[in-house]
C-alpha cells in the first residue's frame, strides 16, 4: 500500500522562532497493512483465494490491497505502473546494478565508479555510500541462505561481502571485465561469466577455481544457475545460448534463436521449468526446459533489449528494460496483440507442441520513457510490490503498482513523454524542475545525515598524562576531591604546623623588606665565614683536597668550580679538550668565525613586530 506522508510544511516557524525550509512530500510505501490484512484472512492454498470482496475503482478500497502472494492467480494486480520515487547521488554515476537486500528493507546499487549505495526500501532517502571497487561494478548476486554477497568488476576481481558489507575476500577470477555471477543452489559454488569468452566454477569456501567452461565463440555476457537443479546457462556475443552440466563441464544443448547478443538470460525462480532470454535484435523469448524449445516470443521493443526479470512470486509475469529507456511488463497467459493482428496459440494447446510456432506475447503494460537512457538493470521488492530500475541516466526508479481508483498515473510523462504529457496539461516542466531541485536537497541532506555516523571522532590534543584518567579531579557527591589514581587519596595539602617560625627582622610579610635592618641582623649575629688569601672577597671557599678523588678518572667537571679559582697543587683541574672532528676546521675553531646562538623565540617575535608585522591580537 501507497501512502504519502508529510515530511515538513512549506515553510514556517521553528520552535525557536527562526524560519526552517520546508520539505517536499515525500512518498512512503507502507505494506504492513496489506500484509496484516492477508495475515488475518488467508487460507490454505488447496481451498481457494480469500473470500473476501473484490476490489473496486475507488480509493476507498486502498485500504483492502493485498499483496501479491495472496492472488497468486491474478498477475496483473502486481504489474508496476505507478513512479513512486527517483533517487540520485550527489556525485551521478551510472548505475549497473539495482539489488534488494534478501530481506527487503534496503536497496543496494553499484554505479560505474565502483560504489555500493544503500537507499531505504520504505521512504527510498539515502542511507550510506561506500567504495566498495576500485573499477566498475558489473555484477552482484546473494547467496540462497541470506548470508553473503558476491561482486564482480570490470578488472575481473570479485569481492566477498557479508552484511553489514564487510569484505572479508577479494579474488581475482578474470583478466578480462566480469559480466554476470550467479551461486549454486547450495551456496557451496558460484559461476562466473567473462569477455575471455569462458566460464569459471569456484568452490565459495576455499575460493579455488574448480573448472573452466569453453565451448562460446566471443564474450560471454551473461550466465545463471538453476535455482535447485545442477545446470548452467550463459549467454554469449556469438549470439549463442548454451546449456551446460556444472559436474562434468560439458555443453548439452545450444539454441540459436536469437539474432544478435545475448544481453541477459535468468532462470525462473519459482518453479524452475522456464528460461528466459533476450537479445539485442529488440527480442525476448521463453524456453521451455521440459520440451528444450521457446514457447513464448516477446515483441514491442523499438530497440535492444538490456535486461529483464521475473516476478518473484507469479510466474506470467516478466518485465524486459530497453537501451532506448522503455520499461515493459508481459503476461505469459495473455498474448495482448494490438488491433488489427490476429492472436497467436500458445503450443501448449496445439496437437503437437514440440513443432508448434512459439507464441508472440505483447506487452500488457507500457512505459515508453520509463528512463532517459537504457536500463542496465531490473530487480523486484522479495514480496513483489515494489520494481526497482537503475539506468545509464545515472538515477534510481521506484515503480510500484496504482491505487484503487487511481488514474492520473496513466497519463504522466513515463506514459506519454513529456511533450505529449505538457499538452494534455499533465505534466509541468517548471514544477518537475522544482521538483528536482527540492529532491537532490533532499538527498543530500539525508546523505550528509547518513555519513555522521561515519565520520572519526575528532582527535583531541593530547596532554602529558596518564592514559584513561581525566586531567583534572572532580568533586564528588559530598564535596570531597576525587582522586586521579584510583584506590589513591587526593594530594594533601602542605603542611602549615610544626616548622619553627623565622622571624627575621625587616621580613615582616605583611611590610615591604628593610634591607638595612636584614644587613645588621645578619653582620652582627651572622658573620660570614673568612675567605682564603689570595681568592679575594666575594668567592666561596676552595672544596676539599679529597674532592678529586669522588669523580672518574680524579678529573673534575669544570661547571663545579667558580670562576678564577686556582687549583691547589696536588688536584686535577678541568679535563683537555677534545680533539677537533674529523672534516672541521681547525683554524676556524681557534680564533675564526663562530656561529651565533640561536635568537630565542621572543627575540624573534619581537624583530618580526619591529617590521610591522603580528600587532594585531587575534
Amino acid at each position: 500500500m501507497e501512502r504519502d506522508y508529510t515530511a515538513g510544511a512549506a515553510g514556517g516557524s521553528g520552535h525557536d522562532g527562526g524560519f526552517v525550509r520546508g520539505r517536499g512530500r515525500r512518498p512512503v510505501t507502507d505494506y504492513g497493512t496489506s500484509m496484516v490484512h492477508w495475515t488475518r484472512h488467508r487460507r490454505p492454498r488447496y481451498k481457494g483465494a480469500i473470500s473476501g470482496e473484490l476490489e473496486r475503482p475507488s480509493p476507498s478500497y486502498a485500504a483492502d490491497i493485498l499483496p501479491p502472494a495472496a492472488s497468486l492467480n491474478n498477475a496483473a494486480d502486481a504489474i508496476p505502473a505507478k513512479h513512486l520515487h527517483a533517487s540520485l547521488n550527489k556525485i551521478k554515476h551510472p548505475i549497473n546494478v539495482v539489488r534488494w537486500t534478501p530481506e527487503g528493507r534496503r536497496l543496494l546499487t553499484a554505479s560505474s565508479s565502483g560504489e555500493f549505495t544503500l537507499w531505504n526500501g520504505t521512504a527510498f532517502n539515502f542511507e550510506t555510500i561506500m567504495q566498495a571497487h576500485d573499477s566498475a561494478i558489473r555484477a552482484t548476486s546473494y547467496s540462497h541462505g541470506d548470508d553473503w554477497l558476491l561482486s564482480a568488476d570490470q578488472d575481473g576481481i570479485v569481492k566477498y561481502w557479508q552484511p553489514n558489507f564487510n569484505n572479508v575476500k577479494v579474488l581475482h577470477a578474470h583478466d578480462d571485465p566480469i559480466r554476470d555471477l550467479a551461486f549454486g543452489p547450495t551456496d557451496s559454488k558460484f559461476v562466473t561469466a567473462s569477455d575471455d569468452s569462458t566460464l569459471k566454477i569456484f568452490d565459495f569456501a576455499r575460493g579455488d577455481e574448480e573448472s573452466t567452461l569453453t565451448g562460446h565463440n566471443w564474450d560471454a555476457k551473461s550466465v545463471d544457475w538453476h535455482p535447485t537443479k545442477g545446470l548452467l546457462v550463459s549467454g554469449s556475443k556469438d549470439h549463442l545460448i548454451k546449456l551446460w552440466d556444472p559436474r562434468t563441464g560439458r555443453c548439452l544443448t545450444t539454441l540459436r534463436g536469437h539474432k544478435n547478443t545475448i544481453s541477459k538470460t535468468l532462470f525462473e525462480p519459482t518453479r524452475g521449468t522456464l528460461l528466459a532470454t533476450c537479445a539485442r535484435d529488440q527480442t525476448a523469448r521463453v524456453v521451455d526446459l521440459r520440451m528444450m524449445r521457446d514457447v513464448c516470443l516477446l515483441k514491442g521493443h523499438e530497440k535492444d533489449i538490456a535486461t529483464l526479470v521475473w516476478h518473484p512470486q507469479h510466474v506470467s509475469l516478466l518485465s524486459t528494460g530497453g537501451a532506448d529507456g522503455s520499461l515493459f511488463h508481459y503476461l505469459l497467459n495473455e498474448p495482448n496483440a494490438p488491433a488489427g493482428i490476429v492472436p497467436s496459440v500458445a503450443p501448449y494447446d496445439t496437437l503437437d507442441p514440440s513443432s508448434a510456432p512459439a507464441q508472440t506475447i505483447h506487452p500488457a503494460h507500457r512505459l515508453p520513457s520509463a528512463h532517459d537512457f537504457a536500463i542496465w538493470s531490473l530487480d523486484w521488492h522479495p514480496l513483489g510490490h515494489i520494481l526497482a530500475s537503475g539506468s545509464n541516466d545515472r538515477i534510481t526508479r521506484f515503480w510500484t503498482r496504482a491505487r484503487p481508483g487511481e488514474k492520473e498515473c496513466f497519463s504522466d510523462r513515463f506514459h506519454l513523454g513529456e511533450a505529449a504529457a505538457e499538452a494534455q496539461g499533465t505534466f509541468d516542466r517548471q514544477e518537475m524542475r522544482r521538483q528536482q531541485r527540492e529532491q537532490r536537497a533532499q538527498e543530500a541532506e539525508d546523505e550528509a545525515d547518513g555519513l555522521v555516523d561515519q565520520q572519526m571522532p575528532a582527535r583531541q590534543p593530547a596532554f602529558p598524562s596518564i592514559p584513561g584518567l581525566p586531567l583534572q579531579s572532580g568533586p564528588l557527591n559530598g564535596g570531597e576531591a576525587r582522586p586521579l589514581i584510583p584506590g589513591m587519596g587526593a594530594v594533601p595539602p602542605p603542611p602549615t604546623s610544626g616548622f619553627p617560625s623565622l622571624n627575621l627582622p625587616g621580613m615582616d610579610p605583611t611590610q615591604p623588606p628593610d634591607f638595612s635592618k636584614l644587613a645588621a641582623f645578619m653582620g652582627g649575629s651572622l658573620p660570614l665565614p673568612p675567605f682564603p688569601a689570595g681568592n679575594g672577597p666575594g668567592f666561596p671557599p676552595p672544596p676539599p683536597p679529597n674532592l678529586a678523588g669522588k669523580f672518574p678518572h680524579g678529573i673534575i667537571p669544570p661547571g663545579l668550580l667558580p670562576p678564577g679559582f686556582q687549583m691547589p697543587p696536588g688536584m686535577t683541574g678541568a679535563p683537555p679538550p677534545l680533539p677537533p672532528a674529523v672534516g672541521s676546521n681547525p683554524d676556524a675553531a681557534a680564533g675564526g668565525r663562530r656561529r651565533a646562538p640561536l635568537p630565542s623565540q621572543q627575540e624573534s617575535l619581537a624583530m618580526e613586530q619591529r617590521q610591522g608585522k603580528y600587532r594585531t591580537v587575534r
